[in-house]
């Protein structure tokens, strides 16, 4: 048996699919959730066993076949009422004035249901909306809010580096990036707009070394400790964390030094 992680929509959530098939990554399923019948694209294979995914991935779909053609093409014809779907509801929160930014429509491929994303940076009494979207589709109507950074992976763009960005591309769960991080990698005086991403939240990338500062931070004693060097007593005003080194302003008051971890400065 096969453990797959799939995904209906960039701004949705993974979803996991067990079936006997070897599906190629990439690829498009038929599957049904508590929701109704949808495709979803083959994301990546789960090589844990069943009950570890069921501990640590998302909600658990029915598979259903592989998508063929005649599938495929459904889907697109439902693609092409996103449109429409769009501008309907973009006129409804012009109408009763609602403080979200639309960004994506997707039809359920039973047609059954109609989900929206949007953004919103506090909380949205969308209830006149969903009425009026109801009684105009006749559908289950859903208004699903996502994240700054969830609307960047369906746009897409290319970072700093040139590179297509990582949300975009193979990072499946963004995480917390916090200003810490910048600090912690003494990058915190490059100013937000070079440690900020196109989403205009701090770079995705800053957790990617975060295990390797902490583990190098481990050995470097606090700032403001006192320690004694080869050149006198000081105290510990800053580090160099890569470096495993310090620097000590001595005694004196004027001389400041750096002091590698591996002199051992004592207390």
């Amino acid at each position: 048996m096969n453990i797959y992680e799939v995904q209906i929509k960039p701004w949705d959530g993974l979803l996991v699919v067990e079936t006997d098939d070897d599906l190629p990554l990439g690829s498009y399923i038929c599957l049904e959730t508590e929701l109704g019948q949808d495709l979803a694209k083959v994301k990546s294979k789960n090589t844990q066993t069943k009950a570890a995914v069921d501990k640590t991935a998302g909600q658990v779909a029915k598979f259903i076949a592989p998508a063929s053609r005649e599938n495929i093409e459904h889907a697109l014809d439902l693609k092409k009422k996103e449109k429409k779907a769009l501008s309907d509801c973009k006129a409804g929160i012009k109408k009763h004035k609602l403080p979200m930014k639309l960004v994506d429509a997707h039809f359920s491929f039973d047609d059954k249901r109609l989900t929206y994303a949007f953004i919103s940076n506090g909380r949205v009494d969308f209830r006149y909306l969903l009425r009026d979207l109801v009684k105009m589709y006749k559908l289950n109507i859903r208004l699903q809010q996502i994240g700054i950074r969830d609307e960047i992976k369906i746009n897409g763009d290319l970072g700093c580096c040139g590179e297509v960005l990582c949300c975009q591309d193979f990072l499946r769960d963004l995480g917390n990036v916090s200003s810490d991080l910048a600090d912690l990698q003494q990058i915190a005086h490059r100013g937000s707009e070079r440690l900020s991403g196109v989403c205009g939240r701090l770079k995705c990338c800053l957790n990617y070394e975060k295990e390797c500062y902490h583990d190098c931070a481990k050995c470097l004693p606090v700032v403001g400790t006192r320690v004694r060097t080869d050149s006198g007593r000081g105290v510990v005003i800053g580090w160099h964390t890569l470096k495993k080194s310090v620097d000590v302003r001595l005694d004196d008051g004027a001389t400041v030094i750096e002091v590698p971890i591996k002199s051992n400065p004592k207390k």
